[in-house]
């Protein structure tokens, strides 16, 4: 739990921090005196005030910030200094800039993961299921993706970014892959609209596109057992233990399990060439008191893995890319859930994004990374929605300032402010309640 709050701390605390610094990096770029700089609420951590005379403050609670400019001053010296006193361009250049800030944090943190370069599953399929779609354009076990909608993939991770677009919203998609014959084939899917739920199935596998299942890998031998008495070594990779062919962990040790005291023959792969042994299952007890076959070695499994990396132009290219991307998915989502496509119970608040921020921070570090894009981009495209109280909201005042040639009244906003916190109001008790549906159901 306190791991997983801290990684949810640093994670808000980063995306909150780099949104404030547009802002304030704008204002400051359009002389307007910003007096303070705050991100958090609740116990103030850390205060200083630097020679501009803005007061820098971190508070203890990672859930908001802001940037207070001079406003209304006095008559005087710093009435050039004051927003409200800026052109209409210059405050809607400073209102923007936050949101702006998020999309270009989220472009460079995919920028620094094609540089870096990511270990991902390698985009091998399983036989798909009968009357699935995939089995209906005739892929096959072994298939190989290579292409979605002639856009190359090298993971599975591409891949099914590539095709998660049109599995939401179905349609049609062309995909190139490597036989596991070596032969390039097309095949093309016709998919269906599928129902976006958050505890709801993989529309990758109801589509029929799944991972191929990895064959067992002996990770660890334990001295003197049957597996080391067989030849077992760490790294062997199982192809066949008893009749079965390119068995899985699971049903390699049920297999081992039914062969209490019996050889059993295996064939495994050291160093890419296969090797015949025998094992003979030790007879052991079970919880339940019955004697069941062990060869002591622990199992992992061996996933195809490739390295996802990008030359330096082409990293930014497509950083840029995925952030546009999923800006625009996630606007078609926000479309898609107003007209009653999606359920209302997509809707996560901060309890499933914490849940999230562990997840991805235990993962590993590039994980992590990918949330934080992620949320990233999220919060940008909030914070660009036309909801008084949201940037976007005031951006949508000075459209309507820029249309009447002069500002808008004051009784405008303050109808404006209610109805903004009314939404935003509503918009959190649906998060909250989705939050703790998800945690207690």
């Amino acid at each position: 739990m306190l791991f997983t709050l801290l990684a949810f701390a640093v994670a808000l605390g980063v995306l909150i921090t780099f949104h404030e610094l547009g802002h304030y990096w704008v204002a400051r770029r359009c002389g307007v005196k910003v007096l303070r700089f705050s991100v958090g609420f609740g116990k103030v951590l850390l205060r200083r005030i630097d020679r501009h005379g803005t007061e820098w403050a971190v508070s203890a609670i990672p859930l908001g910030g802001y940037v207070k400019m001079l406003d209304d001053p006095e008559p005087g010296a710093s009435a050039g200094q004051a927003f409200n006193q800026k052109s209409l361009r210059q405050r809607s250049a400073i209102v923007l800039a936050g949101p702006v800030a998020n999309l270009v944090l989220a472009a460079l943190l995919y920028t620094g993961l094609n540089l870096v370069g990511t270990h991902e599953p390698a985009a091998i399929l399983a036989a798909p299921p009968a009357h699935t779609m995939a089995a209906q354009a005739g892929l096959q076990a072994g298939d190989r993706i290579t292409a979605v909608n002639q856009q190359a993939v090298q993971s599975w991770n591409e891949a099914r970014w590539q095709l998660l677009d049109v599995l939401t919203g179905g349609g049609q998609v062309g995909l190139q892959v490597e036989t596991a014959n070596g032969l390039q084939r097309e095949r093309t899917l016709h998919l269906e609209r599928g129902r976006v739920e958050p505890d709801g199935a993989d529309l990758m596998a109801e589509a029929g596109l799944s991972l191929a299942a990895p064959k067992p890998k002996v990770n660890q031998v334990n001295p003197g057992q049957a597996g080391e008495q067989a030849g077992l070594q760490p790294g062997d990779i199982v192809v066949r233990v008893g009749e079965l062919q390119n068995p899985g962990a699971g049903a390699m040790v049920a297999e081992i399990q039914k062969h209490a005291g019996v050889p059993l023959p295996l064939t495994v792969l050291r160093d890419g060439a296969p090797l015949d042994l025998t094992v003979v299952p030790e007879g052991q007890a079970d919880a339940d008191g019955a004697t069941v076959g062990r060869i002591g070695v622990m199992l992992g499994a061996d996933f195809p893995m490739v390295t996802v990396r990008y030359g330096v132009f082409d990293s930014l290219a497509k950083g840029v890319s995925r952030t546009v991307d999923t800006v625009w998915f996630s606007l078609k989502m926000m479309g898609r859930m107003v007209v009653g496509d999606i359920s209302l119970r997509n809707v996560s608040g901060p309890v499933t994004i914490a849940d999230y921020a562990g997840q991805t921070a235990r993962i590993g570090f590039a994980s992590y990374i990918g949330f934080l894009a992620l949320i990233s981009v999220s919060i940008g495209v909030l914070n660009l929605l036309p909801i008084p109280m949201l940037d976007g909201g005031h951006l949508l005042y000075y459209l309507i300032e820029a249309v009447r040639g002069k500002p808008i009244p004051e009784k405008w906003l303050e109808n404006g402010q209610r109805i903004g916190l009314g939404l935003l109001a509503g918009l959190m008790g649906l998060a909250f309640f989705n939050d703790f549906t998800r945690l207690f159901s």
